[in-house]
């Protein structure tokens, strides 16, 4: 008879949010494999209908404290489609500015406080301070740099309220971003030498057939705007993803598992950006990428952390653009809300987020659908899981479960972000009639 064994992680470290894994192994067969998903829904779905829907931008940029540019911008463009609102051309190019500072602070956070413990056997990031002080100062900095892009546009780091439909509630002056634009061009050779500290370290490899999903445009490298296509042939546009996938729910978790109709598991996020899109790179991000090519053969979970640092590159040399060519636009035209129903579709760091939403001609919201990264890529990170097992349980326990949550954080979940939705069934009654 095969021997039976489980390892339990009772609560993930070093993720956003809260979540656990059970796995049961007979010999190298899986019989059990769960990663939890206990946080409560936040039913956030639910509290936004019946609300003005100009006021989504700054209430979904709550959902999420480390990528709030995200919601917002995937809200606002959906707002826009809905109501035929027409863009200026400089304030799309302010928004990729605005995104890259949230792609600058969001891979930092994760590359230094969340990963490098895991690639240097390390409990935490305060452990790693004590043994390369100069390289998690450095990253500390760069992410700083991301932070004050967002303070730029969207008023504060966290829970930014900057964002209107069709534009800003303020423009940033010449003399802001040229002060901006000197940080950004200072800091580039930090970014490029903690990449190469990064490539020094002992990343795991992890190379699988994966199916890769992700934006794609055709002159830039993606982030607010383009088709939702994959390295299996998918090209829709963002207003057919609900033909193109579908959400399930599944017992052991409070977030929706979402597939490929008719194909299954999907990777999004930075790995998956790349790879889709790598002629779209800045010279720069490019160079980067041929110095590590031989990580991204195949696709690889565990080379994720590469695709960070590269897109790190890749977003300031996107908002150094940016700033050169800055005209001050015109102030926006008052939005006229209408019945109508629009979906946006933007590149958050971890991945494609969803969003649409329908409004009447009142202006307030009918319904509103969000499907954010990390569901997407849930059930991607059990088949990872899966095919990870047998290797891993072969380790002792403690080992075992350090190399089962490495792998779930090479994914950079946000648990919170997609506890959204949790089937509810109620049954009425009518009350027994009163005797006599």
């Amino acid at each position: 008879m095969a021997e039976r064994r489980t390892i339990e992680v009772g609560a993930l470290a070093r993720i956003e949010g809260e979540g656990a894994l059970h796995l049961t192994l007979e010999g190298e067969r899986v019989v059990d494999l769960r990663l939890e998903i206990y946080e409560p829904p936040r039913l956030f779905e639910g509290f936004c209908v019946g609300r003005r829907a100009d006021e989504m931008p700054d209430l979904l940029a709550r959902i999420c404290g480390i990528c709030p540019v995200a919601y917002q911008m995937s809200a606002v463009h959906a707002l826009e489609a809905a109501w035929g609102v027409a863009v200026h051309p400089q304030i799309r190019a302010l928004r990729r500015l605005y995104y890259a500072g949230e792609w600058i602070e969001s891979h930092l956070l994760h590359m230094m406080l969340l990963a490098a413990p895991d690639y240097l056997r390390l409990d935490d990031a305060m452990a790693v301070a004590r043994l390369h002080r100069a390289e998690v100062e450095r990253a500390l900095r760069l992410r700083g740099l991301g932070n004050r892009i967002l303070v730029l546009l969207g008023a504060r780091s966290v829970n930014p309220v900057g964002v209107r439909i069709g534009g800003f509630h303020r423009i940033p002056t010449r003399g802001e971003l040229a002060a901006l634009g000197d940080e950004l061009r200072r800091a580039r050779g930090e970014a490029e030498a903690l990449l190469r500290w990064f490539q020094s370290l002992p990343v795991p490899r992890r190379p699988q057939a994966i199916e890769l999903v992700s934006l794609r445009h055709a002159g830039e490298y993606p982030m607010n705007e383009g088709r939702i296509t994959s390295s299996e042939g998918l090209d829709v546009a963002p207003a057919e993803f609900e033909a193109a996938f579908e959400e399930s729910q599944v017992p052991h978790s409070t977030a929706l598992h979402c597939r490929i109709r008719g194909r299954g598991a999907y990777l999004v996020g930075p790995l998956a950006r790349l790879l889709l899109n790598r002629e779209r790179l800045s010279p720069a991000a490019g160079a980067a990428f041929d110095s590590l090519a031989g990580r991204f053969a195949a696709p690889d979970p565990a080379a994720g952390v590469f695709a960070r640092g590269i897109e790190v590159l890749q977003a300031m040399d996107e908002a150094l653009a940016v700033i050169q060519g800055f005209e001050p636009p015109p102030a926006p035209p008052e939005a006229e809300p209408r019945a109508a129903v629009g979906h946006g579709a933007t590149e958050a760091p971890r991945g494609l987020l969803y969003i649409a939403i329908e409004t009447g001609d009142d202006g307030l919201v009918r319904s509103i659908r969000i499907v954010p990264p990390t569901s997407q890529n849930q059930a991607r990170i059990e088949d990872d899981l899966r095919a990870l097992a047998p290797r891993a349980l072969a380790l002792p326990d403690d080992e075992a479960r350090r190399t089962c949550e490495a792998a779930i954080r090479d994914y950079d979940p946000c648990i919170s972000c997609s506890t959204h939705f949790l089937r509810l069934s109620v049954e009425r009654r009518e009350p027994p009639c009163a005797s006599g």
